[in-house]
């Protein structure tokens, strides 16, 4: 298996792992009696998890070797999955939905280091692709849990099953990565705390801004079309589903147009094609319009995340240190996104909070350039090819 499948597919299971959870939450939320206002406190501690778990990943990378780091977040991660399920009583969910947000968190932030690395092994744009695949993987293992949900299946025993499978497979994909000789040569030592550099900070805001946009649109959408259009719980679920699959494909495509386009064009593009879809779904109030709104959100916001963390780790001083401090802003936006979504829409009206977040799209574009790649970066990506 080359490199880059190896590493396509722990973006795949660790894909897979989000999307069993996620299928399974109502059966959690059953077994355990857990009324909204809690279930919502839990929900939150994967990304209070995150945040604090994000910034000393880059430095276990360095410690163990990307690769040896990459293989045992991603075997703990998957190893989490049953807990949940396991809890005795609600008050445990609060730790454990707390260390699993801590470990996605560093994992996150080790796999997407070691794909920048791997891009200047390859020297072309890969980072797109393994976005998607996580996509292709969460939307893979969703549909198994809706089944087995479906089916009646005790969640322990999915969640339970999945996550040994899931253990294999990550085992067996793991030695198929890039070595570690590959991606450490000549690379600086992490520091343990940093305060991001002006042009880490500035491509953070462009990720802000994308998973802010990507955020509020995967937790509304199904409520948008419900409350403003009246449209039926199926159409209001097959709006998420259009969005995450638009979500998908253009994670998967996008690699060959970057290598045409280039960063800007590409993140302006999306920013460009994002608004109009936030403006459709504001003005439209007809179920089809606000699906087709969702589907152009999707198609736009996609690409932002990974083109901001391959950015971010040839602008740091280290390609860990550079994600790092990026994934921590965008997880921030992903924590706030849904929330002030929320406010607006309670306060004013929910077109007026699309008409903010289509204004976000339009900021998106506008930043577009400090996506440009930076000189030290193409110098880097040129040793890699020799």
């Amino acid at each position: 298996m080359s490199h880059h499948r190896a590493l396509a597919a722990v973006f795949a299971a660790h894909g897979a792992v989000a999307g069993s959870l996620a299928t399974r939450l109502p059966w959690i939320q059953e077994h355990q009696h857990l009324g909204p206002a809690t279930l919502g406190l839990v929900l939150l501690c994967p990304s209070i998890g995150a945040f604090f778990g994000m910034p000393p990943a880059s430095r276990l990378a360095y410690r163990l070797g990307g690769r040896a780091a990459t293989r045992l977040l991603l075997a703990l991660w998957c190893s989490m999955l049953a807990l949940p399920a396991l809890a005795p009583a609600p008050a445990f969910l609060f730790p454990i939905f707390l260390l699993y947000g801590v470990l996605s968190g560093m994992c996150d932030v080790v796999m997407n280091a070691h794909a920048v690395l791997l891009e200047r092994h390859l020297g072309r744009p890969i980072i797109s692709g393994l976005h998607g695949m996580w996509c292709v993987g969460s939307l893979a293992a969703g549909g198994l849990g809706a089944l087995a949900a479906q089916a009646g299946i005790d969640a322990r025993l999915h969640l339970g099953v999945t996550a040994l499978g899931l253990l294999a497979l990550g085992g067996w994909l793991g030695r198929g990565l890039l070595p570690d000789s590959g991606t450490r040569a000549g690379q600086p030592a992490p520091r343990r705390f940093v305060l991001p550099s002006r042009a880490i900070a500035a491509i953070g805001v462009v990720g802000f801004c994308g998973t802010f946009a990507e955020g509020a649109s995967a937790n509304w959408a199904a409520v948008y079309v419900t409350k403003v259009t009246h449209a039926s719980p199926g159409v209001a679920a097959a709006t998420f589903t259009i969005f995450m699959l638009c979500m998908a494909g253009t994670r998967l495509a996008r690699d060959r147009i970057l290598r045409l386009a280039g960063p800007v064009v590409t993140v302006r593009t999306g920013g460009i094609l994002a608004a109009a879809g936030g403006a459709l779904v504001v003005v439209g109030r007809v179920p089809w319009l606000c699906v087709i709104g969702f589907a152009l959100l999707g198609l736009g916001v996609a690409v932002i995340v990974p083109l901001v963390f391959a950015a971010a780790g040839n602008a740091g001083p280290t390609p860990g240190e550079g994600v790092a401090g990026v994934a921590t802003i965008t997880y921030l936006s992903g924590l706030i996104a849904p929330a002030v979504t929320g406010w607006v829409a309670g306060g004013l009206s929910y077109p007026a909070a699309f008409a903010m977040i289509t204004g976000v799209a339009v900021l998106l574009a506008l930043l577009a350039p400090v996506l440009r790649p930076r000189p030290a970066a193409a110098a880097l990506r040129g040793e890699a090819r020799v």
